[in-house]
């Protein structure tokens, strides 16, 4: 089994859950109505919780230990979808990354349930029953708002829009995709990108909302190779500054 090619898979993960584990977080106490400041604090907590498993699942390859992972590179070191990092903005923006993303997840942590790989295996056989609930938060909510009226479903359509070709971002192929394929490791992000628009389709269709035009997708690639927006540096920055200070604390 090809442990370069299982690196890849693992680091762009668990860089995607902690980045967007940091920014649900930026919610406490700001959400909208007290339910969704609950919500999004516990689904940051979850997938913060899931980076580190997969972090551990690094160690294990040989990988220097979680915390020093998560809390020492660069920004330019992290493999996360650029969707991930943008500035929460508004509700309907976090909101409708929120749907896209966690579709994306459950689906990759349902397929990866039946890896090769065991280790991950095990570790996917856990986490997707945990994004079940986060993904029928995002239903249930994408539908609510972009239902509600004219300025409300104004709002979701432009999230979507802006959104949308960052949310392609997530499928940007490795230079490992065919061997993982090859090795029954993972499906491969092509397939994952094909099972994510049968999922979201319909309950977008439910709400109102439309998928852009296909002539006007133009995926934001990059992130996976360590480039990214100007807003991730200082996210890493404010992330880590507390191990940085003092990376030997006991808590």
């Amino acid at each position: 089994m090809n442990t370069e090619a299982i690196k890849e898979l693992l680091y762009k993960m668990a860089d995607d859950l902690l980045i967007i584990g940091h920014r649900n977080s930026e919610w406490t106490g700001l959400g909208p109505i007290l339910e969704e400041d609950i919500s999004f604090s516990s689904m940051a907590q979850d997938k913060i919780g899931q980076a580190q498993a997969l972090y551990v699942l690094l160690n294990d390859l040989g990988e220097q230990e979680p915390d020093t992972v998560a809390f020492t590179r660069n920004a330019n070191q992290f493999h996360n979808a650029q969707l991930l990092e943008l500035p929460n903005g508004e509700y309907d923006f976090s909101l409708m990354r929120h749907f896209l993303y966690d579709h994306a997840d459950q689906l990759r942590f349902e397929t990866l349930a039946n890896s090769s790989y065991e280790p991950l295996a095990k570790v996917a056989r856990k986490v997707k029953g945990e994004l079940k609930y986060h993904v029928f938060h995002a239903n249930t909510w994408v539908v609510k708002l972009g239902s509600a009226n004219e300025e409300s479903h104004a709002k979701m359509q432009n999230a979507l829009n802006y959104a949308w070709n960052y949310a392609l971002g997530m499928f940007e192929p490795s230079a490992h995709e065919d061997i993982l394929v090859a090795e029954n490791v993972f499906i491969g992000e092509e397939s994952l990108q094909e099972r994510w628009l049968a999922n979201i389709t319909p309950i977008l269709m439910k709400a109102g909302l439309s998928i852009p035009t296909s002539d006007t997708w133009n995926p934001v690639f990059g992130g996976r190779k360590g480039m990214h927006t100007e807003h991730l540096a200082p996210l890493v920055e404010e992330m880590s500054e507390v191990f940085r200070y003092d990376p030997t604390a006991e808590w």
